[in-house]
């Protein structure tokens, strides 16, 4: 990537812009974690990206255009020194950016994290000077050289389960002076060549805290990451890990999800219409309509997770008004149909998949519609449990 002579004078005045915009909005408290924004040369870890555009296709699909420096240099630069997530990959397939071409929906398999998440991720961790830390998801390296210039290289751990995004991670990384210890390997099982680590942060989502990250973990060393699951609800969770090796920890608060660990990404289910041919005529009204979980607001957002938990092998989709649930494990299905004045529920298959998610929105609102601080996961050889002091008879089983 050939760069104009000015780039790196414009760069340094971006950072600095950057830096004081995110210590006015709270997020740089610590002088040293400014100092490492104010440093690390983030648009030396993202030569291209993509952007959406404002309108979608006319098939509803999101528009995302190629950004790099040879096509934009402003709007490249400008976006680079934004507190913004730039994708740098869809579908596990690796652009070209000497020839990048506009792209029409697709799932978004790589990204650089909006700087301010990275510095939120690194201080919930409570990562320290002399820590050992193994990040799970190098993906572009920029978090990476930011945790280098706070540590020290030699403290910190970064693998990548795609290697041809470690490759460019590792040259820019290298090229910029850091030299942590880099691997291409699967975060579900972390990197045992240099365990214990004393914190272990992932930039990745987990259906279930994977039992390897436990082990390498030392004794009072501190995990932070996000759970998903096929809803696609999603909570923070900073763990302790104990002497006898379980862990245990609140969720945390926010709105933040992350693309899953992509041996726990969500299974194709066909077609929804195939599922609902095989469900009954009858139909109950609903207590809740779907609207309780999908709705734009905070509260949704943690209620889906909940929800999740009690299904957690159900996936949703909309068609026209329809709203299907469906489980491919056990076969379950369900369709919510807007009626009047009430939804309309109909429910096939050994798991009642809207029966369960209802009983969790009861329990949830009896017991005053708690946040997701006042929920404790537990996590023990052999599984894991989501637990509420006034909501002891949630069947939320996290794994």
């Amino acid at each position: 990537m050939t760069l104009p002579a000015d780039c790196e004078t414009d760069a340094a005045r971006l950072r600095e812009t950057m830096a004081k915009s995110l210590a006015e909005d709270g997020v740089l408290d610590d002088p040293t974690w400014r100092q490492a924004v104010q440093t690390v040369p983030r648009h030396r870890f993202v030569p291209g990206f993509y952007l959406p555009a404002d309108e979608r296709d006319g098939q509803g699909l999101t528009i995302w255009e190629p950004v790099t420096a040879e096509l934009d240099y402003d709007r490249w630069l400008a976006a680079t020194y934004s507190d913004t997530t730039l994708i740098t990959q869809f579908d596990g397939e690796e652009p070209d950016w000497k020839n990048p071409a506009v792209r029409h929906g697709g799932a978004p398999t790589s990204s650089s994290t909006l700087p301010s998440l990275v510095l939120r991720m690194w201080a919930d961790a409570d990562v320290q000077e002399g820590h050992t830390v193994l990040e799970i998801g190098t993906g572009t390296g920029y978090s990476t050289a930011l945790a280098c210039e706070r540590l020290g290289s030699a403290d910190v751990t970064s693998i990548e389960i795609d290697g041809r995004r470690l490759q460019q991670a590792a040259s820019a990384l290298y090229g910029c002076g850091y030299t942590p210890t880099l691997a291409v390997a699967d975060g579900l099982y972390g990197y045992w060549p240099e365990a214990a680590f004393d914190r272990i942060v992932a930039a990745c989502s987990f259906r279930a805290v994977p039992p390897a990250l436990l082990a390498q973990t030392r004794p009072g060393g501190k995990i932070l990451l996000t759970l998903s699951g096929w809803l696609y609800g999603y909570a923070r969770v900073l763990l302790t890990v104990t002497e006898d090796g379980t862990a245990e920890g609140q969720l945390l608060g926010g709105t933040v999800s992350f693309m899953s660990a992509r041996t726990h990404a969500a299974p194709v289910f066909g077609n929804p219409t195939h599922w609902a041919a095989g469900l009954p005529d009858t139909s109950r009204s609903t207590r809740h309509s779907p609207g309780r979980i999908t709705a734009a607001t905070a509260e949704a957002f943690h209620l889906r997770f909940l929800a999740q938990s009690a299904v957690p092998d159900a996936q949703m989709t909309t068609v026209g008004e329809v709203v299907h649930l469906v489980d491919i494990v056990t076969g379950s299905a369900t369709t919510l149909t807007p009626g009047d004045g009430a939804w309309q529920v109909r429910e096939g298959g050994p798991v009642k998949l809207w029966k369960r998610i209802e009983r969790v929105l009861d329990a949830y609102d009896a017991a005053g519609r708690p946040g997701p601080k006042t929920f404790t996961l537990h996590v023990y050889d052999g599984g894991q449990h989501l637990r509420h002091e006034q909501m002891p008879g949630l069947p939320l089983p996290g794994s």
